[in-house]
């Protein structure tokens, strides 16, 4: 006899999110002694990070993990805590029902649905460009419109949609004569969308796009990733 690694059996497509989310709390957190099925229901907020970026990296198959700032939104997000600072967080444990039981606030899914839709729209449509640090991606829309706001007027910057399941949106800063400023975020780009046009075909499309946050020229950090065929075109 063997020991097996975790198997769930599914007997249809939709249960397969869920599936998943059993195997990885089992992989991660059960001990090698233990008694067959027995995992523990919570876990350190630290350890759960670990684990997030092995999966991240392990799924994109990049070499660019996760970094601290993100780690804090994911915390944000996961514990439903905008007051707390990083610090404050890495005494805390998460539990089984935080990570894909409880359906996080306003919205219609679980925390592990959200961020299994981030890793498979960037595996399959942003690998290149999160391999390349041009999406922040794990980020809030208000600190988001902190950043922006104070920006000159065309400035971006990519990030997850918090809306949306597998989504990347961007966020833009307008600013009026006055001086006054307008931060709007775009509709999410999904994997179908970014298969009919690459994500940075589309940036190279809006022409009120100018420079990637903070102050990168948006062909000098996207060049490379627009589609041949557009290149020198006016």
């Amino acid at each position: 006899q063997v020991l097996s690694l975790p198997i769930v059996v599914i007997v249809h497509g939709n249960q397969d999110n869920n599936a998943k989310a059993t195997i990885l709390w089992d992989n991660a957190f059960s001990d090698i002694d233990r008694v067959p099925f027995v995992v523990a229901e919570r876990v350190p907020w630290e350890k759960m990070c670990d684990t997030l970026n092995t999966k991240f990296m392990a799924e994109v198959q990049t070499t660019k993990g996760l970094l601290k700032e993100h780690y804090f939104f994911l915390a944000q997000k996961i514990f439903n805590d905008y007051n707390a600072s990083p610090e404050d967080f890495q005494s805390r444990s998460v539990s089984w029902a935080q990570f894909n039981k409880e359906i996080l606030p306003g919205r219609g899914f679980t925390f592990w649905q959200w961020f299994d839709g981030v890793l498979d729209l960037t595996k399959r449509c942003l690998k290149s460009y999160w391999s390349d640090r041009l999406i922040i991606g794990f980020i809030s829309k208000q600190y988001v419109c902190k950043l922006l706001s104070v920006e000159p007027d065309g400035t971006f910057l990519l990030r997850f949609s918090d809306s949306e399941i597998g989504g990347v949106t961007i966020a833009h800063v307008i600013r009026g004569k006055d001086g006054s400023s307008q931060v709007e975020n775009i509709q999410p780009f999904s994997a179908k969308d970014l298969s009919i046009r690459s994500l940075g075909d589309r940036i190279r499309d809006l022409g009120q796009l100018r420079n990637l946050y903070p102050s990168i020229p948006k062909d000098q950090a996207f060049g490379s990733h627009y589609n041949s065929e557009w290149v020198g075109r006016g």
